[in-house]
Order: C-alpha cells, then sequence, then structure tokens
C-alpha cells in the first residue's frame, strides 16, 4: 500500500532546514535535497490522493475557463497561426486540436491549444507567481490524458497538482523582482514546470521519474521578456502557454518511455538556482505544499482583457452601476494603478491590453464584450478616440505598494463639476473577490456558443462540472471538437 500523502510530507519534512539552506552550499553536496525527495514524493503520491472539495470545486472553474479561453481564442490571429503551423507540420495522430476538426501528435496539440488558450486575455492568472498557469498546464494535460485515456479525477488532480508545482517555481525567485530584472519570462518557466507536472501525473509516473521529469523540463526552461514588443499576441501566446505546454509534456513523455536525468536539478554543481536565480529559495518549492492549494489562488478574469485592466474596469463598472452617465457630459477620466502594471497596459497597440482604449469602450458601451475586447477597427473609430484622449493613465506610488495585488483608482468628472469615484483593491475573480460558478459558467457560455454551439456548449460545461463522473477524458476532448 503506498503511503499517504500527508505521511510522505512528515517524512521529507525531515529536512526541512537543510532545504532552507544556501543554494550555493547545497551545489555542493551532490545529493538529492530535502526540498526535492518532499516535491517528487507528492508529485508521485497526488494522482491518488483526494482533494478538499473547495480545491476540486475550483479546479473545476478553472478547467472550464481555460477551455473557454482555447475555444474563444479560437478564431484569432494567434489561434490562426497555430492551427496553420500545426496543418503544415506533417505529423499524425489523434490528440484533439481544439475547436478544430483536425487531429495531431500530443505535442503539436499541446502547443497549438496553448497558443488558443492565450490568443487574448481570456485565461486565468496567478499574480503571485506572474504566471498564466492555466493557458499550458491544462492543454499539456489534455493531450496527456487522450493519449492515456484516464479518467476525469484524474484529470482534476493533474492539474491542480502543475498549479501547484509551476507557480511555486517563479515563487521561490521572488516573482515580481525576478521579472523586473531577470529580462526572463516568468510565465514561460512556471508554465512549463506546471506542464511537466501535470503530464506527469496523468502519466502515472512515480518520485524518482518525477525528479527525472524536472529536470528535463529545467533543461527546456526558456522565454524572454522581449515578448512586451509583440504587437499582434502571436509571440507572446507562444512564450505564455505554447511552448511550455509542449516543453512539459515533452519531459513527461521522454521519461514515460525510459529516459534518465539528473536526479536533483534544483541542487548539486550547475543546478537549475544556480543558473537562474542564485538567491532565490528553494525552500519556497515546498512551502505549505498540500495546504496551500495555488489553483485557489489563481485569478478567473471577468473582463477578458490584460489583467492590469481588470481593476481599472471593475471600478468603472461599480460607478456606472451606481449611476447612468452620458459619455458626453464626460470631462476627464482619470486611472490610478501600480506603475507595473501602467507600464504594461499604457497606450497598447491591442485593444484588449489598452487600458485607455477598453476604458473608453466601457464608457460609450456601458460595458466591455469580448467582441469591443478584440474589434482592432474600433481603435481608429473617431468616437472612440475622442473618448480616449480624455482618459488619463497616472502610475501610482501608494498603489505599486500593494503589490501584487491588482488595485486601481477610477475617478469621472463630469462637465458640470460632478466627480464619480471608485477604489478596487480587490479585483473580482480573485481570491478575495471570488466568481461563484453561476458567474464563472456565465462567462464561459458566453465565450463557447458562438463557437461550439449552444447545445455542445451546455453538454460541455455540464461534464467539466461532473468531472468525477467521467470515465475517459477523450469524452470530454470530443466536445472540444468542431462537429
Amino acid at each position: 500500500m503506498r503511503a499517504s500523502r500527508r505521511a510522505l510530507l512528515r517524512g521529507a519534512g525531515a529536512g526541512a532546514v537543510l532545504g532552507a539552506a544556501p543554494l550555493r552550499a547545497l551545489a555542493a553536496t551532490g545529493t538529492i535535497s530535502p526540498v526535492m525527495a518532499k516535491l517528487s514524493a507528492y508529485m508521485a503520491e497526488a494522482a491518488d490522493q483526494p482533494l478538499p472539495d473547495a480545491v476540486v470545486e475550483a479546479a473545476k472553474h478553472h478547467i472550464l475557463d481555460t477551455f473557454a479561453a482555447m475555444v474563444s481564442g479560437s478564431g484569432l490571429l494567434p489561434a490562426k497561426a497555430a492551427y496553420s503551423f500545426a496543418a503544415s507540420y506533417g505529423g499524425s495522430g489523434n490528440a484533439t486540436l481544439v475547436a478544430s476538426r483536425a487531429t495531431a501528435d500530443p505535442l503539436v496539440a499541446a502547443l497549438v491549444n496553448g497558443m488558443l488558450a492565450h490568443s487574448d486575455e481570456t485565461d486565468d492568472s496567478n499574480e503571485f507567481s506572474q504566471s498564466h498557469p492555466g493557458a499550458p498546464i491544462v492543454p499539456a494535460a489534455l493531450a496527456a490524458a487522450e493519449k492515456f485515456g484516464i479518467d476525469g479525477t484524474r484529470f482534476l488532480r493533474a492539474v491542480t497538482l502543475g498549479y501547484d508545482v509551476g507557480p511555486r517555481v517563479t515563487l521561490s525567485f521572488d516573482a515580481i523582482p525576478f521579472r523586473n530584472t531577470s529580462h526572463k519570462s516568468t510565465h514561460a518557466i512556471a508554465g512549463a514546470f506546471g506542464a511537466a507536472a501535470a503530464a506527469a501525473c496523468t502519466a502515472g509516473l512515480d518520485a524518482q521519474q518525477m525528479r527525472w521529469v524536472l529536470d528535463y523540463a529545467a533543461q527546456q526552461s526558456s522565454g524572454i521578456g522581449a515578448w512586451t514588443r509583440d504587437t499582434q499576441h502571436i509571440e507572446k501566446s507562444f512564450v505564455f502557454a505554447g511552448m511550455p505546454a509542449r516543453s512539459g509534456l515533452t519531459a513527461a513523455l521522454m521519461v514515460k518511455a525510459g529516459c534518465t536525468g539528473i536526479d536533483d536539478i534544483f541542487s548539486g554543481a550547475d543546478n537549475y538556482f544556480l543558473a537562474y536565480a542564485p538567491d532565490g529559495r528553494l525552500d519556497a518549492l515546498t512551502a505549505e505544499l498540500g495546504a496551500r492549494y495555488e489553483i485557489s489562488r489563481t485569478n478567473i478574469k471577468k473582463w477578458t482583457v490584460g489583467s492590469p485592466i481588470q481593476a481599472p474596469l471593475d471600478a468603472l463598472s461599480n460607478i456606472l452601476r451606481r449611476r447612468s452617465v452620458d459619455p458626453e457630459a464626460i470631462g476627464s477620466v482619470t486611472v490610478r494603478v501600480a506603475h507595473t502594471e501602467a507600464r504594461v497596459v499604457d497606450n497598447r497597440d491591442m485593444p484588449d491590453i489598452c487600458l485607455q482604449h477598453m476604458v473608453a469602450i466601457m464608457l460609450l458601451d456601458g460595458t466591455a464584450s469580448f467582441q469591443a475586447a478584440h474589434d482592432k477597427d474600433r481603435m481608429a473609430d473617431p468616437t472612440v478616440l475622442r473618448m480616449r484622449a480624455k482618459v488619463r493613465l497616472i502610475p501610482s506610488d501608494e498603489l505599486e505598494r500593494l503589490e501584487p495585488a491588482r488595485a486601481a483608482i477610477v475617478e469621472i468628472a463630469l462637465n458640470d463639476g460632478t466627480v464619480l469615484s471608485d477604489t478596487v483593491l480587490a479585483v473580482r475573480g480573485t481570491a478575495d473577490n471570488p466568481m461563484p460558478r453561476a458567474e464563472v459558467v456565465s462567462k464561459c457560455r458566453d465565450l463557447m456558443a458562438p463557437v461550439l454551439g449552444a447545445d455542445k456548449t451546455s453538454r460541455l460545461i455540464d461534464t467539466v462540472l461532473a468531472l468525477e463522473s467521467v470515465g475517459t477524458m477523450r469524452d470530454v476532448a470530443g466536445l472540444l471538437r468542431l462537429s
């Protein structure tokens, strides 16, 4: 009989003091650190260990939300590029390409579906780790689930494990300063490790194999901050999701096929932390493992726009709910967000990550729909441009101190001297202000029905919300294909 996850964690915890030791000291030991022993044991047992009910519910929400991001993203430019790549690749296989009649080998499917999931800014985000975990993790787990024919319960646990492992890697780096100073992409790093963990759990690997999977994931960990210069979101969708989904699945499939590797890539000579974050905290990889589930701390977006725009749109929505505002009566709009948020969304060329544009859209439309957030032509509309000219974005020292929480202060000054304002400190969809099941379902239905049709969308939603009763994930994958 296998030991329980709790027992394994207790046993591995005996070396916690060494796990917190300086990384440079561990580099000389050449042994498996207590942290690696604890992490790999946890990963190996995850498939057989029940999750708390609240975590299961959160996992269903994030899986459904990621499916909706894939489906709704299927008509956008990054998805079209990904489909074209799959068609030109010349491979074959039975893995699902979401919102398509075509299939591919698992690695290509993971890459394509990852790019679909982050074709825009619809997918979830973990602000603490500076990652978008669902977009790489769910596609990698889905491709592996089809290959190995696993059931819905195992899929839930595999995805949850991916969220627990991937974000903890960049958390151990102190994600925000690392993002700001290293020129590397935290999103790609967390995504690769998360996808590897999820796929390895799906494949049923043991603790030794899990250590090798982490090794292969580390060797493929890549992505640099130049993605911010991408104006079409294609490279960004590859860096954030397509590449890490493929890389993580590659790691799991190679080890499943018999490849061996280094027993502890996180310690010993030339280890991962020495290469990426010499001052990182190795023990953060297992901090509160089994008690703090990162999937429960990951945000589901209410609005299909970049994360730094969520709080300003929440604030505008609150103002407009309290009082109807005639756009012609608006003299100016002031939006304050943190410095690190402002620089990501300040007057960008893409509508869904341009704060000034999306504020203007909400003031004109009364909401910010998926269609409006992806209507590039409206960025040149004279009416929108007149409203956008009234929007002033001010980076705030006060809100910077609240990072990684995304907050905003919005003030609308009317021509008659009236000032309407709202402050948002807990964005809708975060752990402090979560979206209930009905709201998540409503968002996902709106995003998927135009592509899959109302009936198939309803069946997919009902199936995901009852994943424990699904005998094979191949049935779920079938609902994601076009008829």
